[in-house]
């Protein structure tokens, strides 16, 4: 198995002390984990998008391009490129130089995003976020692939002969598809060809499991090489300690801080995927994708989850509210104690490998036993 660090750069206040991080210190830390990461073995970091709420990651690209003055061989990634309310011509210029600057250790994963703030903000209806979701898409590839575009849609200005630079480092970096709730990004992936990442954050394992089976199932139907059928997996926050009880202890106001926030948004009670299941850190840990608890344990859930999504990289986040030392604390028992487990019962020898020849051009990860 690979594995991610997504940070998606939330910064509200702390849970218990009401202390909020001073945005440069917020995001500097992004830069240190990506460098940590690097040097204990992660395979890839993400950074995500959000343009609304208490999140610094407005603007991903920028992140990415300090990222990739920082580091030399991860892989660097988005976690969601938010391709809904962006214009196409700008992402692929922004994506294209993050990839020239990386030298092609560039992959992206694109969604409609799970923040519906975002949408009036950008003067765009909410109903229209699938619509304009598959329109950008098909635009953002074409840029990515071709010079001299011709193009007409129903939400942008046509256009002529367009070519956006720079170009790509070494052809068209991968795209991948965030799932979470709908069909939509499971079809558009399997219809592409493209690898899926379920959230795997907030709602029971079989709501995932239903789409990456329908992402299968119809990746097949469209008669592509099975080889490239990947599927990573999200997780509800990773906490380790070094029994699982003592990580629950001291874990708890943590979680139950952000379920607050989360009730205090008022979200539709219909609406999927916008608060987490699990009430209860209990039930998150027993129940739900959070990664919390000892070294062991969480190997043993990352293990168990496998057995129903079949996925080949695991992504794990961790709480900003931590101190610094602590977080990277965890990277280190993580990348030390957890991946070495769950690699030798999951070996994964193909994805980012010499052999995966869609992979970033400029990236292959490590070869483990």
């Amino acid at each position: 198995m690979r594995f991610q660090i997504l940070d998606i750069v939330f910064n509200p206040p702390h849970p218990v002390t009401g202390r909020v991080v001073p945005p440069a210190d917020r995001l500097a830390q992004v830069v240190e984990t990506a460098v940590l990461a690097e040097e204990v073995g992660f395979d890839s970091f993400a950074v995500g998008e959000r343009h609304a709420g208490d999140v610094l990651s407005s603007s991903p690209t920028v992140i990415l391009g300090a990222l990739a003055q920082a580091t030399d061989r991860i892989l660097l990634s988005t976690g969601v490129t938010v391709v809904s309310v962006l214009d196409p011509v700008r992402v692929a210029e922004d994506l294209a130089t993050i990839d020239q600057l990386s030298r092609g250790r560039l992959e992206i994963v694109i969604g409609k995003g799970n923040e519906e703030w975002q949408y009036p903000l950008f003067g765009l209806n909410l109903t229209d976020q699938y619509d304009l979701l598959e329109e950008n898409h098909a635009l953002l590839r074409r840029l990515l692939a071709e010079e001299s575009v011709d193009w007409e849609g129903r939400f942008r200005a046509p256009l002529r002969g367009a070519t956006t630079l720079p170009r790509p480092f070494d052809g068209p970096f991968r795209i991948w598809h965030g799932s979470a709730t709908s069909t939509v990004s499971v079809d558009l992936a399997a219809r592409h060809g493209d690898p899926i990442v379920t959230a795997n954050a907030f709602q029971p394992r079989e709501n995932y499991a239903v789409l990456i089976d329908r992402y299968r199932e119809q990746y097949a139907a469209h008669g592509h090489d099975p080889r490239h059928a990947i599927v990573g997996s999200g997780s509800g926050g990773l906490f380790l300690a070094d029994t699982t009880e003592r990580a629950v202890q001291q874990f708890r106001p943590y979680y139950e801080g952000a379920v607050a926030r989360a009730d205090a948004r008022k979200y539709d009670p219909a609406a999927k995927g916008k608060v987490t299941s699990f009430r209860t850190l209990e039930e998150a840990v027993d129940r739900g994708p959070a990664l919390v608890g000892s070294s062991e344990r969480v190997a043993e859930k990352i293990l168990d989850y496998h057995e129903a999504y079949g996925h080949v990289l695991q992504s794990i986040s961790l709480d900003h509210n931590l101190e610094v030392e602590h977080r990277k604390d965890i990277v280190r028992q993580f990348a030390a104690e957890v991946i070495p487990l769950v690699r030798k019962e999951v070996p994964e020898p193909f994805l980012w490998s010499a052999q995966d020849t869609r992979r970033a051009a400029g990236f292959t990860a490590a070869t483990w036993p």
